[in-house]
């Protein structure tokens, strides 16, 4: 029996690594495993186009099948360009980002690095003001034609960082959200207790930690707030000149789960609610404290 493991290996090594979920998995590797366990079907892939089903095919034992149609079509690759003018620093792109080709600051223009875009498309359904264009820069080369084996392996490093680096602002969010929490337990505790001295006496401890920790993050709540009402009201100043949003609608179903869980941990924070924080919020761990994007070169940090 065909090793599942090994096989979606070997799947995953024909796909282009574009990351750009049209095939309805979140990236290339669970649609490689996908295939493999006979979940998916190998004709899902636009960014691979005919060659790409013609190699899944020749890999499966399988006849060539036209590309699902469902899933897209085969076209030019595209390139994301932002214009700067419009762009209103909200880091929406840059989350969406699957291989970080995108870089910029909260409440700074951004800008895509040409060489490391896939045009998997993914960031322009979260923009909120539309600036993002696709352009076609491969002429009449579609598919593989249009995209090479380099490139790929090229973007799928860069996936893997990309996951890591999430993984690791995770990891450390939830240690600084348990640090918080364990300070405002023992806090109060040693507060009401206070401090013995050497004579026998007791006296008054120093401010819990805690007590500091929620001065502090009321603090960078406000600024943030404060960013938000700007982003907010330059919306509308584009709203009333005709220049508002323009892609609000059919945003796919993996992008909107992106942008409700990111409203979701903001509504927990207490930093922003319903319509307010869409496309808006500059980028923010988990503690809500606010920070650059990590994906920046270290020069432009």
């Amino acid at each position: 029996m065909t090793d599942v493991k090994t096989l979606a290996d070997r799947i995953e090594d024909l796909l282009p690594q574009t990351q750009c979920t049209k095939c309805g998995y979140p990236a290339c590797r669970p649609y490689a495993e996908a295939v493999a366990s006979g979940e998916a079907n190998y004709n899902q892939c636009p960014p691979g186009g005919a060659e790409g089903i013609a190699r899944l095919a020749a890999l499966l034992g399988k006849p060539v099948i036209p590309l699902n149609s469902a899933n897209g079509v085969e076209r030019p690759r595209p390139l994301a360009v932002i214009d700067e003018q419009v762009c209103i620093g909200c880091t929406l792109c840059m989350q969406a980002c699957p291989v970080d080709a995108i870089v910029g600051a909260p409440k700074q223009m951004h800008t895509v690095i040409a060489e490391l875009c896939t045009g998997c498309d993914l960031c322009v359904p979260p923009c909120p003001v539309d600036c993002i264009a696709m352009l076609p820069v491969t002429g009449e080369a579609t598919g593989w034609d249009a995209w090479s084996q380099s490139e790929a392996d090229a973007a799928r490093a860069r996936h893997n960082r990309h996951d890591s680096r999430l993984a690791r602002e995770r990891d450390a969010a939830e240690a600084r959200a348990a640090a918080r929490r364990a300070a405002s337990t023992s806090g109060p505790v040693a507060a009401a207790s206070g401090t013995v001295g050497a004579s026998g006496a007791t006296a008054p401890s120093e401010a819990p930690a805690a007590a500091i920790a929620d001065d502090a993050e009321a603090k960078k709540r406000a600024i943030i707030q404060a960013a938000l009402e700007r982003a907010r009201k330059k919306k509308e100043e584009l709203a009333a000149k005709g220049q508002g949003p323009l892609n609000t609608e059919n945003v796919s179903a993996d992008v909107q789960a992106q942008i409700d869980a990111a409203e979701a941990r903001r509504r927990r924070l207490g930093l922003a609610s319903g319509e307010d924080s869409r496309g808006s919020q500059p980028s923010s761990n988990e503690s809500g404290e606010s920070e650059p994007p990590s994906n920046l070169p270290p020069t432009a940090r």
